[in-house]
């Protein structure tokens, strides 16, 4: 099954590394041109010049999406850079403090939820229209196994992933006879450098074991899901929520 995005504009954030990365890659050789952004404009430029080596096109664009009005910027430079916008994928997001609730740092749930849920929001808010206006598209919002099951020690992140899923339902019912499409993709542990970064190996190991497939999943895993969400083979699926996680939630 070829999925083809040509003549299609693509944005994407969180676009420097894991994930984003691949999902940008992926888009760039279906045909898109993409838009890729994060807060340090430095880590993005690898990912454009590796977009380009393989023969595709991509533009680096720095924005911290919980501003409202860097998002606001980053859709419209979009547009003026590559003349519309077909495609959205709300995939910048952090991790934040590890704490129980009646411990959690209120600074670092201030973060998680202005990333993480107000960064989507606002990705809607200026998206949305520009996407109407470039004749209709798709979007996919990042949640994660965390949309649909808890963590002890993560109830900022696991709330802010709940709430992006009813964000996602409502958005979707409102653009439903509009030509936009609104789904969410619910990932497992992905072995990324987020990963590899923040966990050692012995957290690795009890975290891969976590899964009935016996292994954590692959950034590409994930980009496919998210490009078949986006192609018109999705065309009847909208306000709905697509887990890829080895089994996880299945326990």
């Amino acid at each position: 099954m070829e999925i083809r995005f040509d003549g299609k504009i693509a944005l994407v954030t969180g676009g420097s590394t894991g994930i984003g990365a691949a999902i940008a890659c992926e888009l760039a050789a279906s045909g898109a041109t993409v838009c890729l952004a994060a807060r340090t404009a430095s880590k993005l430029i690898p990912v454009v010049d590796r977009i380009a080596a393989a023969g595709g096109k991509a533009y680096a664009m720095p924005c911290d999406v919980s501003d409202p009005g860097a998002v606001e910027a980053l859709v419209a430079r979009t547009v003026e850079t590559t003349g519309g916008l077909h495609l959205l994928v709300n995939n910048a997001g952090i991790s934040g403090p590890s704490a129980d609730a009646g411990a959690y740092p209120l600074d670092g749930w201030r973060e998680v939820i202005d990333t993480n849920l107000n960064g989507v929001f606002y990705g809607l808010r200026f998206g949305l229209p520009a996407i109407e206006a470039s004749g209709g598209g798709a979007v996919v919002n990042m949640s994660s196994i965390l949309g649909s099951v808890g963590m002890a020690t993560a109830p900022a992140y696991v709330a802010a992933k709940h709430a992006l899923l009813g964000l996602t339902k409502s958005a979707a019912l409102a653009y439903a006879t509009r030509g936009i499409r609104i789904n969410a993709v619910g990932p497992a542990f992905v072995r990324t450098p987020m990963i590899d970064d923040g966990l050692d190996a012995e957290t690795q190991a009890r975290v891969t074991a976590l899964h009935p497939v016996g292994r954590m999943g692959r950034s590409d895993e994930i980009s496919g899901l998210v490009a078949f969400l986006l192609s018109d083979r999705a065309s009847f699926i909208t306000g709905s929520y697509h887990l890829a996680d080895g089994g996880y939630t299945a326990q």
